[in-house]
């Protein structure tokens, strides 16, 4: 596992840059972390350095968000803190989101573990004490 720390919000641009370049071609993330950890901050930080200039959010109730990437394609943003079993995002289209080719970041992931694939890059945060964020990471 790889590891970068955000001492403050203003790094995770920083951090976003380095997980994308060492994630390569792999486009799914899936994030780990506790409530409050920086799931949704480190996903916003992506997508902008994906080109996206559309206004970011945890995806909660609706599951899924749609942002428009720079170079036009859809980033998919999941939230599965919600969600009651794997029968939900089978519900969704799940699948077929990961099928897409579109970068797909994933909020709790551990909810439809049986549906991420083996190869995405996988994603844990964090809070230090000091306020600082530890990503680590395995590409």
């Amino acid at each position: 596992m790889s590891a970068l720390i955000a001492p403050v919000p203003e790094a995770l641009p920083g951090v976003a840059d380095a997980l994308l370049r060492a994630a390569g071609e792999r486009r799914i993330f899936a994030l780990y972390g506790k409530m409050g950890a920086g799931k949704t901050a480190l996903i916003k930080a992506l997508s902008a350095q994906l080109g996206s200039e559309d206004r970011t959010g945890s995806p909660t109730y609706a599951l899924v968000n749609e942002y428009l990437g720079g170079d036009g394609m859809p980033i998919y943003h999941f939230d599965f803190y919600r969600i009651e079993d794997t029968e939900e995002a089978y519900d969704i289209g799940f699948e077929e989101y990961l099928d897409s080719g579109a970068y797909c970041f994933i909020e709790w992931p551990e909810r439809v573990s049986s549906l991420i694939p083996d190869d995405a890059v996988e994603v844990h945060i964090r809070a230090r004490a000091d306020g600082a964020r530890e990503i680590t990471f395995k590409t």
